[in-house]
C-alpha cells in the first residue's frame, strides 16, 4: 500500500491508451485500475497502474508490434507529462545539456514521482551510462522508454537505452548516446 505513483502517470497513460486505441480502450485500463479518477499530484497505489498499464499491454500490443512497444509509449508518456510541471521543468534546467548530469539528478526526480526503489546511475565511458533501478516493479521496456524519452528531451542525440534484468525486481539500463 505504500507504494505508489503519482496521478498524472495514470492519466497519462490513459490519455496514451485513448488515442492509441480509442476510448473503450481507456474505460477498460481506467476499468482494470479500479479507480474512476485520478489527481495528478495524489498517490495512488502501484498495483493500480500495473493492473493499468498491463490491461493497455493486452489491449494494444496486436497493433503496436509487441508488449514492449507498449511499454515503450506508455514510460515515453509518463516522461512527457513530468517535464510539464514544475518538477520537471526544474530538472531539465538543472540538467542544462549535460547527459551525464540530467542522469545523476534523475534518482531524485524519480523521488518525487513515485514512493519505492533506488535508483543510482555509473558512467563507465564517454557517452555511456549504467542506470540501475532496484525494487522498482515496471517492466523493463516502460523505463527504456522514460530514459530515452528524458535524453531526447534536452536534446541529446542518438540515444540507445537497453535494459537487462538482473533479479526479480531489479534492471540496469545501459545508455549511449552522442
Amino acid at each position: 500500500a505504500e507504494d505508489c505513483a503519482k496521478g498524472m502517470f495514470f492519466n497519462g497513460a490513459l490519455s496514451a491508451v485513448a488515442a492509441l486505441g480509442g476510448s473503450a480502450a481507456a474505460d477498460q485500463c481506467r476499468a482494470a485500475s479500479e479507480t474512476r479518477k485520478y489527481i495528478d499530484f495524489f498517490n495512488y497505489p502501484i498495483t493500480s497502474f500495473l493492473k493499468l498499464t498491463f490491461t493497455a499491454a493486452s489491449l494494444l500490443h496486436r497493433d503496436l508490434g509487441g508488449y514492449g512497444p507498449v511499454f515503450h509509449k506508455l514510460g515515453a508518456q509518463a516522461v512527457q507529462d513530468f517535464l510539464a510541471t514544475p518538477v520537471g521543468k526544474t530538472l531539465l534546467l538543472l540538467a542544462g545539456k549535460d547527459p551525464k548530469r540530467l542522469l545523476t539528478i534523475l534518482p531524485g526526480a524519480f523521488k518525487t514521482a513515485v514512493t519505492y526503489g533506488d535508483r543510482a546511475a555509473d558512467f563507465p565511458a564517454p557517452g555511456q551510462a549504467h542506470f540501475t533501478m532496484k525494487r522498482d516493479f515496471m517492466p523493463h521496456p516502460y523505463h527504456e522508454g522514460v530514459l530515452k524519452t528524458v535524453l531526447e528531451a534536452m536534446g541529446v542525440a542518438n540515444v540507445r537505452v537497453t535494459g537487462h534484468r538482473t533479479a526479480p525486481l531489479e534492471v540496469t539500463y545501459h545508455i549511449t548516446w552522442e
